[in-house]
């Protein structure tokens, strides 16, 4: 792939270079420097705990979601669950970064702790739904703001180039965690109930307290006053909340809720409109548009929207094809899966490495996720043919292409974005992330019913049938079986190919990013 000069790129980045000398941290004695750095390592620990929590948190309650349903008798709404932790962390990304700059970040941490601590205890004693769906909302603004100012305290106080190799190890911590919470919370549903799930976690919450005593205090990057934007954080809900309810629901490409859709997604552009147009004129807004409309923020966020969409669309569908076309159990498929959900932090660390060795950044996503869109095209035409064994070998060679964009999505997206920024920065990733992961797996589903709706005949119908009972396809006559698996089997081959396009737009956008160098 070829790389634009570093040197001119890096003027065009929007780097003022009257500042980039301090945020190289190029204008700290090695002593200086030292301090900071054994400092910063005191109190990584309630970092790393802090991140973990809010992976846990995000993927526990969905293995429990069927023992919600059927204690609640809901189970229309018990995507709620999931839906309420979405919106409510996504909201709170922006929020508590621009509260971070402008409070400190090490106060926020334990506010955000304490709001986790809360919701997993409101939870663990809900006496009904809705009281569930409303402690899920204060975990979702606990995880939105841990993940935020997590990633934000690593750029406080390290310099770029270091800050890589916290990123890969924190990409680590958040794979390892998000493929920990769905077992644990699947074995503590079994054998304990679905409500030891949140009983769990206030431990931990609390130890990460203790362990954040030990960061450094450091001054808020931000010296005025701020004017909180609330009517942009209102105008920010009216957004997403109607824009993941509309995704969800599109998702499902079920004619009766289509028209819900439409008017949702119509009722969030119109949002959108307003809030823009409120932001330019905002005295401290919540979603900087100067900051984020620049250019190696903007594609870098694009591209770690379009690499979450094809990772989370697909692990979202891949145990469907895994069991309906293959014939694997859901625990087998689940082992097959592993692979995606934790390679991701082989190439985190890798590209964070070679980042604080070379000093530079894009390169290596750029390889690596053109080698993603390269094994997603392999899934897509011999998955349904090929050994059982080979599937997380393939899984796990994608998964590394990923996880080089992670720690290079953070780095770039704070360094340009400078200091005083670094939480608004931080919020805009988290942010870029979770939409192109909704907006993804929206469209993988639209690809996947959409080939299946093409098909014809009974294949839609009895592919919901299959959603909803794997094991139905061994009961099926054996021509409805085999006719069923040809049609899954072209479906999930325009689905792969899908996911595959996602990851070759990533990898053009490296090649566009300005900022090169760190």
């Amino acid at each position: 792939m070829t790389e634009p000069d570093d040197r001119s790129a890096e003027g065009r980045g929007g780097l003022n270079r009257a500042s980039a000398p301090a945020e190289r941290g190029d204008d700290t004695s090695p002593e200086t420097a030292e301090a900071r750095h054994r400092a910063f390592l005191r109190g990584f620990p309630a970092i790393a705990l802090a991140i973990f929590v809010a992976a846990v948190d995000q993927t526990a309650a969905a293995t429990a979601l069927p023992a919600i349903a059927a204690e609640f008798a809901a189970v229309e709404q018990v995507s709620w669950v999931m839906v309420a932790y979405l919106v409510a962390g996504t909201c709170a990304a922006p929020a508590f970064g621009q509260l971070g700059d402008a409070f400190g970040r090490r106060r926020l941490l334990f506010v955000a702790l304490g709001i986790t601590f809360a919701g997993c205890l409101i939870n663990a004693m809900a006496p009904s739904l809705a009281v569930l769906i409303g402690g899920r909302i204060l975990q979702g603004i606990g995880g939105g703001a841990l993940l935020t100012i997590a990633v934000s305290l690593i750029g406080e106080a390290l310099p770029p180039r270091e800050r890589g190799r916290f990123q890969g190890h924190i990409a680590s911590i958040y794979a390892s965690a998000a493929t920990f919470g769905p077992v644990v919370g699947g074995f503590l549903t079994q054998h304990f109930g679905w409500r030891m799930i949140f009983l769990v976690l206030p431990p931990l919450a609390l130890l990460a307290m203790a362990l954040a005593t030990r960061l450094p205090r450091q001054p808020p990057a931000r010296q005025t006053r701020l004017r909180f934007d609330w009517l942009g954080l209102g105008l920010f809900l009216l957004v997403v909340a109607p824009a993941l309810v509309a995704l969800d629901q599109a998702r499902r490409m079920d004619a009766a809720t289509l028209p819900l859709a439409g008017a949702l997604g119509l009722l969030a552009v119109a949002a959108l409109v307003v809030l823009i147009a409120w932001e330019k004129r905002a005295p401290d807004p919540l979603l900087p548009i100067g900051l984020l409309t620049e250019p190696s923020i903007w594609r870098t966020n694009l591209l770690g929207a379009c690499v979450f969409g094809a990772l989370v669309g697909s692990i979202a569908f891949m145990p469907i094809f895994l069991q309906a076309v293959r014939g694997l159990s859901p625990a087998t498929s689940g082992l097959v899966l592993l692979p995606l959900s934790v390679c991701g932090a082989v190439g985190a660390m890798f590209a964070g490495r070679m980042m604080l060795k070379t000093g530079r950044s894009m390169v290596w996503p750029g390889f690596g996720l053109t080698w993603a869109a390269a094994m997603l095209a392999g899934i897509a035409l011999v998955a349904h043919v090929a050994p059982i064994w080979l599937l997380p070998v393939m899984l796990g060679a994608t998964a590394v292409g990923f996880g080089t964009s992670f720690p290079v999505a953070q780095t770039t997206v704070q360094v340009a974005a400078g200091a005083a920024r670094l939480g608004a920065a931080a919020a805009s990733v988290q942010l870029s992330r979770n939409l192109g992961a909704a907006t993804g797996t929206a469209l993988l589903g639209a690809v996947l019913f959409g080939g299946l709706a093409l098909a014809g005949g009974e294949v839609a119908t009895l592919f919901s049938r299959v959603v909803a009972a794997p094991g139905l396809v061994a009961t099926l006559p054996a021509e409805d079986a085999a006719g069923l698996k040809a049609a899954l089997s072209a479906a999930f081959r325009a689905m792969f190919l899908t996911a595959a396009g996602f990851c070759a737009v990533a990898a053009f956008l490296t090649t566009r990013v300005p900022l090169r160098r760190i």
